[in-house]
């Protein structure tokens, strides 16, 4: 063991450890998640002190004595190592400080390891004087959330396309497949299987768009800002360079807010984030809503869907398959809008200069991004890519339906259009032979007006 200490007293700290003092307080005060911060999260703060170390040494301010075997810590962590030496929980109070310091002590313990020094030998290099140079928790916490965002960003933007790119090939697929549409769960006119898989894909690039603006609108940010925004203790020749030194370590751009002060207090760019992922998920529980139903059966449902059978469904029915990966979608899109709530409480109650809620916004974005990362990636990969059509079932909704009545409007109009429709609804005989029935047209006329495929384009069938 050694000692260590704070303002508020002395404690022992395993020798083997690299983190120190503050980092214990910390595990003592937040026992909330059970969990840690995420890793990239780790990663990302890591890359901010990267940042911060080399503007400090271009201006002067930290010595390469100091700075580089700082440096080097900074490096082994963005590499993967000293993971496990972030023991905080992702939920604490203090607005991030306890990360902040756990990343801080972990630096100075490495570097301290480094230049040949004994842990904890904070006079030589000190998680507050070097470490903290010309920061504070207010400016490195959300720029570390902003990088992390960034970042896992692309794998969630990733994760969409893919989904995107099958359903587009889906509706290549199937553009020849005739079914019926339903408004308000009834039956409407005719679409094909592909123009519905068409509008599905549609709707998750949009959804990619409000993501991708939203990541870009966080590009800015307050490092140098320290404590409220006013740049105490940070010298104007590392506001002028620490932006760039962060783009160069991220390989992400990234420019200083114009109005520092407001940049810290203000955290509505993560709500955007948020809402834009809800948004999205909004989408998606509808698209797997549309599945489940259309695969509903086998026998006494809709079935123009077969999903791949991928485990048994019931303990106590034989035979029973269910669509378990669409569920399983829709609950994780439920997790995210339940996420974005906390977010946004989180957003409205910061207090003049600094919200100090910011550890339940990272927590519960990272936790977005990551669910629905694996959630869309296990829908393509376990349900889309041996999804199959019935044709035939598609088929047989099409034949028994009345609502191809409707290509009949501009030939004969609606009064007479409706009148037909009831009387086949009431009698159960199909729409066709009624009106052949009546001579209202002849055969040849009636095939060219009642075209199911004309209907799915724009136009009036038979003109």
């Amino acid at each position: 063991m050694r000692k260590e200490h704070d303002f508020l007293g002395e404690l022992s700290v395993p020798d083997e450890v690299y983190y120190g003092v503050q980092t214990i307080r910390a595990v003592e005060n937040f026992k909330i998640t059970g969990q840690r911060v995420d890793t990239d999260f780790i990663i990302a703060m890591a890359q901010v002190k990267k940042a911060a170390i080399l503007a400090n040494m271009s201006t002067g301010r930290l010595e390469k004595s100091i700075g580089e075997p700082l440096q080097q810590a900074a490096e082994e962590i963005i590499g993967g190592r000293f993971l496990d030496q972030f023991p905080v929980d992702p939920i604490q109070g203090g607005a991030g400080t306890s990360f902040n310091m756990n990343m801080n002590e972990v630096l100075c313990n490495r570097a301290l390891e480094i230049t040949g020094q004994a842990k904890g030998r904070y006079d030589i290099i000190s998680p507050n004087n070097h470490g903290n140079m010309a920061q504070s928790t207010n400016d490195t916490f959300p720029t570390a959330i902003k990088v992390c965002l960034r970042q896992k960003g692309k794998k969630l933007l990733a994760a969409l396309d893919y989904l995107a790119t099958e359903l587009e090939n889906k509706s290549g697929e199937y553009k020849d497949i005739l079914k019926m549409a339903r408004t308000h769960l009834q039956d409407a006119v005719p679409i094909t299987l592909g123009q519905e898989m068409g509008s599905y894909a549609s709707s998750v690039r949009r959804g990619m768009r409000r993501i991708s603006h939203a990541l870009d609108e966080i590009r800015y940010i307050n490092m140098g800002g320290t404590a409220v925004g006013t740049g105490l203790n940070a010298e104007p020749a590392y506001l002028a360079v620490i932006a760039d030194k962060l783009s160069e370590v991220t390989g992400e751009q990234w420019e200083e807010a114009a109005n520092l002060i407001d940049a810290t207090n203000n955290t509505d760019g993560f709500a955007d984030v948020s809402a834009a992922m809800k948004n999205t998920a909004l989408v998606l529980i509808k698209m797997a809503n549309d599945f489940r139903l259309m695969a509903s059966g086998p026998r006494d449902g809709f079935y123009e869907l077969k999903l791949p059978m991928r485990q048994p469904g019931s303990s106590i029915m034989p035979g029973k398959v269910n669509p378990v990966i669409a569920e399983v979608l829709n609950q994780t899109c439920y997790q995210v809008v339940g996420n974005d709530l906390a977010v946004s409480l989180a957003v409205e109650n910061g207090q003049f200069e600094l919200n100090v809620m910011e550890p339940v916004m990272a927590f519960n974005m990272f936790n977005s991004m990551k669910f629905l990362t694996n959630a869309v990636n296990g829908f393509v990969d376990k349900l889309l890519k041996d999804l199959e059509p019935n044709r035939q079932q598609c088929q047989h909704w099409l034949d028994r339906s009345v609502g191809v009545v409707t290509a009949l409007l501009p030939h004969i109009g609606y009064e007479q259009s409706a009148q037909l429709a009831k009387e086949a609804y009431s009698s159960g005989r199909p729409i066709r032979e009624i009106i052949l029935e009546k001579g209202i047209m002849s055969e040849e006329r009636l095939n060219e007006v009642m075209s199911p495929m004309a209907m799915t384009s724009p136009g009036i069938v038979g003109q």
